[in-house]
């Protein structure tokens, strides 16, 4: 049974008729008024939203979005464990990057722009990621971050994203990423794991510093 469905089952039959309605309310701008009129609960608007492709076990920052909103920590508390797992079972490459962008998310800052067009993202889905987070900085930042993974594949490395980093100058960047990914490397030889789940505050709104070069 696939984890992500079970967490949306157990976060569905925990929301109240007001809750529902907030999360409705919330969506307006990324589900349509018709579709939204025949959700009658937490699953069928998960399930449009999972139907839209805005919401699947490794994008789950919507879903913590729309938590947050709610100020369900016990909810935000079942999210944090499924991140946990879903980072403790994914191969080690994908640890490294997942961890590479909770860092790059955190200092990036403003000039996410100039690393998205390093990594072959285009203007038009730079403007498209503004346009679908207007409010949330760290969201545009991973949002491009994950169209250079899905369009890289298998080909994706971390080591693309230092290089990416130094050639806009954002050496302190990049220097994290490596040492972070070095020191994951060390906790795997010593057995212990690493998560690398970076957890959204409830007052995050801020964007992150922008990190000097």
């Amino acid at each position: 049974m696939d984890p992500f469905l079970v967490l949306l089952h157990s976060v569905s039959t925990r929301l109240s008729s007001g809750e529902l309605m907030e999360l409705k309310f919330l969506c307006q701008s990324r589900v349509g008024k018709r579709k939204l009129e025949r959700v009658q609960s937490g699953l069928d608007l998960f399930s449009v939203l999972l139907e839209q492709s805005e919401l699947d076990g490794q994008r789950t920052e919507l879903l913590r979005e729309l938590l947050v909103s709610l100020r369900r920590r016990d909810l935000l508390r079942l999210l944090d464990d499924f991140e946990a797992g879903a980072t403790a079972r994914a191969p080690a490459g994908e640890r490294d990057l997942c961890a590479a962008f909770d860092i790059i998310c955190e200092h990036v800052g403003r000039d996410w722009r100039r690393l998205a067009r390093q990594l072959q993202v285009s203007d038009t889905k730079i403007d498209a990621i503004e346009v679908k987070h207007p409010r949330s900085l760290a969201e545009q930042v991973r949002e491009s971050l994950r169209v250079w993974r899905n369009a890289a594949r298998e080909d994706a490395e971390v080591s693309q994203l230092v290089a990416a980093l130094k050639a806009c100058r954002l050496n302190l960047v990049a220097d994290l990423v490596q040492e972070g990914q070095q020191a994951r490397g060390l906790q795997s030889e010593g057995g212990s794991g690493c998560t690398g789940v970076s957890l959204v505050s409830w007052d995050s709104d801020t964007p992150a510093p922008r990190a000097s070069s």
